[in-house]
């Protein structure tokens, strides 16, 4: 298959997607395709997303996180209100369960604030009741803005709009190696066949950093997977959650935290916990890819991580195995939480840059060469800014295609 494409995106997750539907409303005409290695859309990361509408709370003021969250948040409830994509904004509440806590959630009130999020509140123990009344916390902050929706449907909805505007999107195309024809032409060879294309945009995700060697470029970072592994609560149960319940995160480790979560179905999660996955694709813990895992392994930042943290992985390496230890730390949020409340919900694996130097990247890390932007970093809120990402890359594509 050797067909002439103006972009080539790898990858039909919520991004890559989100990419392609803005491409072509910014650039009527061009010629697109979106290279999927899956026989689905939206089958990884995407697929396995609890489903939070972020407000931009947590995000460093000025980080691409912190501009891109907030926008791309009323930019995707504008699209699933034009789109007729189930949501609700139902708010969250943030708790502080001891006092140690209290200066991280009041940081988190004062990024949050300067980040434009709007109807924050500081809250006491009874106020927090009235919001989430089998909470227990000594102090807490309600978020307004936060909210629910099913991001598989709105990736379904990006697809759907990208073929109406001319896209083609091509499944089970697993991308093995970039080649540059000429300085005006890649040819990009997949499981089904050879494509050719004036640029590249790469939102592979868990493989990103893949796919970017496979282009020649020397990324500083390397994805390491994380499994976050979810309970559910049992429907008897599900009305000691009324609707997002968080932690204040450890201002040190990028992850959340375990937490409850009103999906838009209506079911309850808790979790996820937060460990190293054996395999990119490392859905539970039995699903081991050898070679995967060894390139975790001899990875130098990967050590410099584990010596670090390594209590803290330890003990979320602990509550996967033990219910009970899970159930503890749920009960940090809402006490009458028990074990017997608890149901397997199933898991997802976070693609997580890694820096060399043993930092995990919190930020969304987008680099640039001469024919291609990869997408190396897109953990959480990703899903939530999928739009204002897009916009990003799109503005940045325009530049590459004017000047090859």
């Amino acid at each position: 298959m050797n067909i002439p494409f103006d972009v080539a995106i790898i990858g039909a997750g919520i991004i890559g997607l989100a990419t392609g539907m803005k491409l072509l409303e910014e650039f009527p005409g061009l010629r697109a395709a979106i290279l999927e290695k899956e026989s689905m859309i939206a089958l990884h990361q995407t697929g396995h997303n609890s489903g939070v509408i972020h407000s931009g709370l947590y995000y460093r003021p000025g980080s691409h996180k912190a501009r891109l969250c907030a926008s791309g948040r009323d930019e995707l409830i504008g699209f699933c209100l034009d789109h007729d994509i189930k949501h609700e904004i139902c708010g969250k509440v943030v708790i502080a369960t001891c006092d140690e806590q209290l200066p991280a959630l009041a940081e988190l009130f004062r990024r949050g604030c300067e980040n434009g999020v709007a109807g924050l509140e500081m809250l006491s123990p009874a106020e927090v009741k009235e919001f989430e009344p089998y909470a227990k916390c000594i102090r807490g902050m309600r978020v307004p803005g936060a909210g629910i929706v099913d991001f598989r449907q709105v990736a379904k909805a990006y697809a759907e709009v990208f073929g109406k505007k001319g896209g083609e999107l091509f499944l089970g195309a697993k991308v093995k190696k970039v080649k540059h024809v000429d300085f005006k032409t890649l040819r990009i060879e997949t499981s089904r066949g050879e494509f050719q294309s004036r640029i590249l945009i790469n939102c592979a995700g868990l493989y990103s950093d893949r796919v970017a060697r496979s282009c020649g470029m020397r990324p500083h970072c390397r994805i390491v997977p994380f499994r976050g592994e979810y309970y559910r609560i049992k429907p008897k149960r599900e009305y000691l959650v009324r609707n997002l319940i968080y932690p204040v995160p450890d201002p040190g480790f990028p992850f959340l935290g375990v937490h409850f979560t009103r999906m838009i179905d209506g079911k309850v999660e808790a979790g996820p916990n937060a460990v190293l996955a054996f395999a990119r694709e490392g859905y539970s813990r039995t699903r081991v890819a050898p070679m995967e895992l060894l390139e975790t392994l001899s990875y130098h930042g990967f050590w410099r991580l584990a010596s670090k943290h390594w209590r803290t992985g330890m003990g979320e390496m602990f509550r996967s195995f033990s219910k009970s230890l899970f159930t503890r730390a749920l009960q940090k949020l809402v006490p009458a939480v028990s074990r017997d409340d608890l149901e397997s919900g199933g898991a997802g694996v976070r693609a997580q840059a890694l820096g060399y130097d043993g930092t995990l990247l919190d930020d969304f890390v987008i680099q640039q060469t001469e024919k291609a932007i990869h997408l190396l970093n897109a953990p959480s809120p990703a899903a939530t800014s999928s739009l204002a990402i897009a916009r990003h890359i799109v503005a940045s594509a325009g530049a590459i295609l004017g000047a090859v």
